[in-house]
């Protein structure tokens, strides 16, 4: 190899990569271009899974407990902090829809649908 070729090492490579990478996080922050919420109204509890099990079939789960646990609050499932149960957050699905407790009866109306015989006419 010529001296031309091999001009730089691989370690110099790696801490000039490791410097940039710190040097661009550090000026964002700095220019306030990395957002850290302080409001806790809006951040996510957790992940979660739904898991299918058919009847007799066996599945896997870890035995450890989560630390969460789940409270039916206004009608809609919401998981909470074992530590802080004053944390809660209602399970929503992929469409950021509610999770129910409970099924709804099929002659209950979704209370903002007005019922049959109510007029605002008079």
């Amino acid at each position: 190899m010529s001296e031309r070729e091999n001009r730089y090492s691989a370690r110099a490579l790696i801490v000039t990569a490791v410097i940039a990478i710190i040097g661009t996080v550090t000026a964002l922050e700095v220019g306030g271009k990395i957002k850290h919420s302080d409001n806790k109204d809006h951040v996510p509890v957790g992940d979660f899974q739904a898991i299918h099990v058919k009847p007799g079939e066996a599945f896997r789960m870890s035995r450890k407990p989560s630390g969460l646990h789940a409270v039916c609050e206004n009608g809609y499932l919401a998981i909470a902090a074992d530590v802080d149960p004053s944390f809660r957050g209602i399970l929503v699905d992929y469409k950021n829809r509610g999770v129910r407790c409970a099924r709804p009866s099929p002659t209950d109306q979704d209370p903002a649908k007005p019922k049959v015989g109510d007029s605002d006419e008079r």
